[in-house]
């Protein structure tokens, strides 16, 4: 606790300047000194405050579930930590350094959207309109700090265990801007609840976030289904308690993927962490090997996520060739209560009267 608040008293001056500099820019945007383009074309923005992990790429697909069946719809990423440049479509054969892992695994997913990577927004919506002249809908992914589109629905997460209003602007906290442009959002999701949510927990949150009269306010947690194996998606298997887990995880926070392993199985889950999109190495894979093998549990598997999993494809050899049983966890959205009957209708409603 001491050494917490010493670090927060040291980062302090660092974040009181960062937290100018991004004041005196939002001042621009608000005041038109620079514009926001808006498009003909409906835009779904959906971001977060921090710098990760409150679950943008489940809410995007769950959006894509919920508007491919009617519409031609594509998403827009800039790619993070890819190694190309520029406007690129995303096709599933891409390396990771081509295209970034979660713009793969929109494209590997859902295979009949349009998914393309640029770090400017603003010059990349028009491409795809170009070259696809039938989308009817454009979802931006981690777009809200990118203030030079301005999307006709704005959504902003952020977790319930870690809301944005108990944190602090960088480097004090996670925080990428200031706490008061949660205004902008016009919807925000409490992600990563609890499996039963009371309704004075809701209510709480609710009180602590005071949603202005413009913004709706849902609720959503993460469903996970049986794992299926890297390196041939037929083959499931159901976890069991008896079961020790492995894990090997890359992404922002894996602390709610973690409590949730460990309601299941009574043997202590092996974490193996590495920083948010990381490229895995052979020497990482050696080491989990090494790891993997010195647990004594015969029934024993190595569990990953889908993010991670685009990573760790490209060392399919490696892990045929060592009989590892890597074994991938799909991870789905669902809203609690009727919040996602709510949320559905208001996204519908937005393109309604888009189109009208």
């Amino acid at each position: 606790m001491v050494q917490q608040w010493l670090f927060k008293t040291l980062m302090a001056p660092f974040a009181l300047i960062y937290g100018l500099i991004i004041s005196l820019r939002n001042s621009f945007y608000d005041s038109n000194v620079l514009k926001a383009t808006r498009f003909n074309v409906p835009v779904i923005g959906v971001g977060n405050l921090s710098i990760g992990g409150a679950g943008k790429t489940p809410h995007i697909e769950y959006l894509i579930m919920l508007l491919r069946e009617y519409i031609d719809i594509a998403v827009l990423s800039r790619g993070y930590k890819r190694k190309s440049k520029g406007f690129n479509f995303v096709n599933i054969q891409d390396p990771v350094s081509q295209s970034g892992d979660e713009p793969i695994q929109f494209k590997r997913k859902f295979r009949d959207v349009t998914v393309a990577v640029a770090e400017s927004r603003v010059t990349a919506i028009p491409e795809i309109i170009k070259f696809h002249p039938e989308t009817s809908c454009i979802l931006l992914d981690d777009a809200f700090q990118h203030r030079s589109v301005k999307p006709g629905l704005n959504v902003l997460l952020t977790e319930f265990d870690k809301p944005y209003t108990e944190d602090h602007i960088l480097p004090m906290g996670r925080l990428r801007e200031w706490r008061s442009d949660a205004e902008r959002a016009d919807v925000i999701i409490v992600t990563k609840c609890k499996e039963q949510l009371s309704g004075a927990e809701r209510l709480e949150m609710s009180a602590q976030i005071a949603p202005l009269e413009h913004q709706h306010l849902f609720f959503s947690k993460y469903t996970y289904y049986p794992p299926y194996l890297l390196i041939d998606g037929r083959r499931r298997i159901n976890l069991s308690a008896d079961m020790t887990i492995v894990l090997l995880s890359a992404i922002a926070s894996n602390e709610y993927l973690v409590n949730y392993l460990e309601g299941i199985v009574d043997n202590e889950v092996v974490s193996y962490k590495f920083e948010d999109h990381h490229y895995f190495n052979e020497r990482d894979l050696e080491t989990l090997k090494q790891g993997f093998n010195h647990v004594e549990n015969e029934k024993k598997i190595i569990l990953t996520t889908e993010k991670d999993a685009v990573r760790l494809f490209e060392h399919k050899a490696f892990i045929q060739e060592n009989k590892l049983p890597v074994f991938v966890l799909p991870i789905a959205v669902t809203f609690m209560n009727d919040d996602g009957m709510k949320f559905d209708n208001l996204v519908k409603e937005y393109l309604l009267n888009v189109k009208n």
